[in-house]
């Protein structure tokens, strides 16, 4: 597949569905930037759960970095795990790819601090369903903070190990009533830097081969990234927040679209589907609009 050669259906899908920002890129080229409803370039926008996919990337290079490995039980870090028949079968891969056994919750003003995650109970045994929710993360994040220097937080890791080199700033993050910063959701980026930290994913997607990797139980899901959907180039991945928030990368296009926006009614599937054909030869896409403002 690639892109289609008008783009037109897919920018009119994005603004009649409460488009705040759409940058596409390919390659170091931007195809088209819109904004609408006030925003701009330099507005700071929520990821909401698209804020989930730096914890992947985080965990990628953490394990390479010696602190920790993808498959090992959570239970080694938090002794309270270890007698609970569950618990103590959950590994730091099952947390981000939300098959650990946590019930739905966790996400929006219902974050739990880290040790209102590390005592909620499993739903269900870990590695049988996919529940979606922000408690897994929480876990991860209490994990990570166990085996970081005293004093460095898992934020502060993201952003001296990955952030920084890919020349991404984080406007600003939620706090949680304790004083700590969320790990599901919480960030707030402007588009341009939403698209710095897609190109970098690009750039090191196979040393990040791992976070694009689907579980067992959910093949479209890997560490905190969504796999593409029917229809899309099959090697898209995407980071997916609520009200229409979303980074998409296809590395055989060298592609990579962000996309903000206050919408229920957005659904990824139908601007992937306007974004996108099959190959017909020849043609670049073509743009009715490459810049744009409301």
């Amino acid at each position: 597949m690639d892109l289609a050669r008008d783009l037109t259906p897919a920018l009119q899908y994005a603004r009649s569905h409460g488009l705040h920002a759409l940058v596409l890129a390919r390659g170091n080229d931007v195809l088209a930037e819109e904004f609408g409803d006030g925003f701009d370039g330099e507005t700071p926008h929520a990821l909401y759960s698209g804020t989930k996919s730096f914890w992947g990337v985080t965990a990628v290079y953490a394990r390479d970095d010696g602190l920790l490995r993808l498959d090992e039980p959570v239970a080694e870090t938090i002794e309270s795990w270890r007698s609970d028949p569950w618990k103590r079968r959950v590994t730091l891969r099952m947390l981000l790819t939300l098959t650990a056994g946590f019930g739905f919750g966790g996400l929006g003003a219902s974050v739990p601090t880290y040790d209102r995650a590390i005592e909620t109970a499993l739903r269900d045994e870990p590695g049988t369903r996919f529940t979606y929710g922000g408690i897994p993360l929480q876990v991860f994040g209490a994990v990570l903070a166990r085996k970081l220097a005293d004093g460095v937080t898992p934020h502060d890791y993201l952003r001296e190990r990955v952030l920084n080199d890919a020349g991404v700033a984080v406007a600003r993050w939620r706090t949680l009533a304790d004083g700590t910063r969320p790990l599901p959701t919480g960030a707030w980026l402007r588009a341009r830097d939403w698209l710095a930290y897609g190109r970098f994913v690009l750039a090191q997607r196979r040393e990040l081969a791992e976070c694009l990797e689907g579980s067992a139980v959910n093949s479209r899901y890997g560490l905190a990234w969504w796999l593409a959907p029917r229809g899309a180039p099959p090697d898209l991945f995407y980071s997916s927040g609520s009200a229409g928030q979303a980074l998409y990368i296809v590395p055989s296009l060298d592609f990579v679209a962000v996309h903000f926006a206050k919408s229920s009614s957005y659904r990824h599937e139908a601007f992937l589907k306007r974004l996108f054909a099959e190959r017909t030869g020849g043609g670049a896409p073509g743009l009715g609009i490459v810049r744009r403002q409301q």
